[in-house]
């Protein structure tokens, strides 16, 4: 079912793909994003329930990634660093948005209690999104914007995220903390989180949440050993403004979404 692919996540399909604009800068070692050109490995994760009736979800899955002078392959994340200067990077990327959901996956007991018929609902799909990212690190961190648009016309939307990271190593440990925003325009919200017009024509209560701001916070841990080998963790959360909670799609009483995985990687 399409539903193991919502379960992953990018956050659990590309562990070194969560900031798939932030490139090392010489010398500089980090904990989301490998330290040498290839790396593969294997992670296990889970994401709390987001839609009704779906549940909690784990999945264990591979990942594998490459970083060279300019261009870099992180799991579904592609990119060409256009520009790096004295601690300015401008990234052109593309990159895989798994928020699909597939109709059947739906709890139709939950969605009935709304006054809603599974059977009425079409699958959210998969897209490809591409973008621009720009980066600015000095001593006090990292601040990242980026803006991608969906260019597989899944939904037709663009989101724009800025966020603050700030590594550092303790302990023999690699941290990677962040904050930021999301905002999601209201194609992309309401392509996920609203009803659609065929949906709405076949008898579906209408709801467009529209432009949608979504804060989120995550910690990405590193831990180096066996000179190769990487442990990698990582928390994420985000915050579910009342636009997407009070959707008839969404579970009752979801105010956010909290994600976790672990996994083990080999650098070469």
């Amino acid at each position: 079912m399409r539903i193991a692919r919502i379960a992953s996540s990018l956050v659990l399909l590309l562990p070194f793909g969560l900031y798939a604009q932030v490139s090392p800068l010489d010398g500089e070692e980090r904990a989301d994003v490998p330290p040498s050109r290839w790396s593969v490995g294997i992670a296990a994760g889970a994401r709390t329930e987001i839609y009704a009736g779906e549940g909690n979800h784990s999945r264990v899955v591979p990942f594998a990634g490459y970083e060279g002078e300019r261009f870099y392959w992180r799991g579904l994340d592609a990119g060409y660093h256009l520009l790096k200067r004295d601690g300015f990077v401008l990234d052109g990327f593309i990159a895989g948005r798994l928020d699909a959901m597939d109709a059947d996956d739906f709890g139709a007991a939950a969605l009935a209690q709304r006054g809603i018929d599974r059977d009425l609902l079409e699958d959210r799909d998969d897209s490809i999104d591409a973008g621009l990212a720009a980066s600015w690190r000095g001593t006090a961190g990292e601040v990242t914007l980026a803006l991608k648009a969906d260019i597989a016309d899944k939904s037709g939307g663009y989101e724009a995220d800025v966020s603050y990271n700030y590594p550092f190593q303790a302990g023999g440990m690699l941290f990677t903390p962040s904050v930021g925003v999301s905002v999601w325009s209201k194609d992309l919200a309401n392509y996920y989180y609203g009803t659609l017009d065929e949906e709405i024509a076949r008898g579906v209560v209408s709801y467009r949440p529209g432009s949608v701001a979504i804060p989120h916070a995550g910690l990405m841990i590193a831990k180096p050993f066996a000179t190769k080998w990487r442990f990698i963790a990582n928390l994420s959360y985000q915050v579910l403004p009342d636009e997407i909670q009070d959707s008839p799609l969404v579970e009752d009483g979801t105010e956010g979404v909290g994600s976790v995985f672990m996994g083990l990687s080999r650098n070469f």
